[in-house]
């Protein structure tokens, strides 16, 4: 459905715009709090340091003697052996104290902070994570309203669209009866049955079609959406090829993608152009080729609200792709400017035999 194909993308979008900036502070914090931690074990570990140089009874450290001059005694260094420090030695100019602190007890004492701080930057995340949900569901709730109302309104004046629509095609059609084969009867008729088609477009759009699978002949429902298509652009060249094939799949849907595909296949072609529908059983496909002006992009035609025209709102190919998906039919679409567009329809999915 629409509405919540919006909602989602709101969702997934202020989601995760708050987390990922809350979830790098949060890094940043833990980063600088896991610094300053090692730094006071560090001043606690020169203290200790400074303590043993007194006493000498201090068996977590090493004791050794270094050359007086060789490096800045009462400064914590770190090297292989692990961290130290030189203190002088009362009646010795030649040599002062070291006190070493083993690496594999720094290390075992680093991970360990490292760890607590790891532990306590998951819970944070975790809460983030959830304040992040709420905040999300929060934003998102006017909008929610907003496609909610918007989404009750259009579908309140399509329903009435149907009784000034039906009462249209009544009447033209009483007309066609006592005029004949008068054209401004047929130019009505075919305008109302493009209305009629856009009206379905948006229902499938609003997502209120209908999705119940039954059996037909597909070669047929073809015929009939080419042989309607064909009275509204009478100067369109019409080629078919139609294998007899049979699919189990929702009717209604398969008449809206191609209808949509037929008639862009119309409206975007040239002047005395070509449309070329074929039906191959073998292959499992249905190929709508045509002459027109070609899609420059052809890999964004699906996207919603995309098109390269003024023509058209972007979103019947939007419903093709979206039709196609749902059941589970592969559609391809090959295009060159000038040359013409071919949309190529893989319903291997939904082909049955003696339905």
């Amino acid at each position: 459905m629409f509405s919540r194909s919006v909602e989602k993308e709101a969702f997934l979008k202020s989601f995760s715009l708050f987390f990922s900036s809350m979830a790098l502070l949060l890094a940043l914090l833990y980063y600088n709090i896991y610094k300053r931690e090692l730094f006071n074990f560090d001043q606690r570990l020169f203290s200790a340091m400074r303590n043993c140089s007194f006493d000498l009874e201090c068996p977590d450290f090493e004791i050794d003697f270094a050359d007086s001059g060789s490096e800045l005694p009462y400064t914590l260094k770190k090297g292989d052996n692990g961290v130290y420090a030189l203190f002088p030695i009362d009646g010795s100019s030649r040599y002062m104290l070291k006190i070493i602190y083993p690496a594999q007890s720094y290390e075992k004492e680093k991970n360990s902070i490292a760890k607590e701080s790891a532990l306590e930057f998951l819970v944070a995340l975790i809460a983030v994570l959830l304040l992040s949900i709420l905040f999300s569901f929060y934003a998102i709730h006017p909008l929610r309203e907003a496609l909610k109302l918007t989404r009750e309104f259009v579908r309140d004046i399509l329903h009435d669209f149907n009784t000034p629509l039906s009462i249209v095609r009544l009447n033209t059609r009483m007309l066609k009866r006592e005029l004949r084969d008068n054209k401004k009867c047929l130019r009505i008729e075919d305008a109302v049955e493009t209305l009629l088609r856009l009206q379905e477009n948006l229902k499938v759009y609003l997502g209120g079609h209908d999705m119940e699978v039954e059996c037909f002949r597909l070669d047929e429902v073809v015929g009939e959406r080419i042989a309607s298509i064909k009275k509204g652009y009478p100067d369109i060249d019409f080629e078919w090829s139609l294998d007899r094939a049979e699919v189990r799949c929702v009717k209604d849907a398969m008449i809206r993608i191609l209808d949509n595909i037929l008639d862009n296949a119309c409206k975007y072609n040239v002047k005395d152009g070509r449309v070329f529908v074929e039906v191959d059983d073998s292959n499992k496909r249905v190929v709508i080729e045509d002459s027109g002006i070609g899609i420059k992009n052809p890999e964004k035609v699906f996207e919603r609200f995309y098109r390269e025209h003024e023509r058209g709102v972007g979103i019947g190919l939007h419903i093709v792709k979206k039709l196609c998906d749902e059941m589970g039919i592969d559609v391809e679409v090959e295009s060159r400017m000038e040359k013409g567009s071919r949309f190529v329809l893989h319903y291997a999915n939904v082909s049955v035999s003696g339905c």
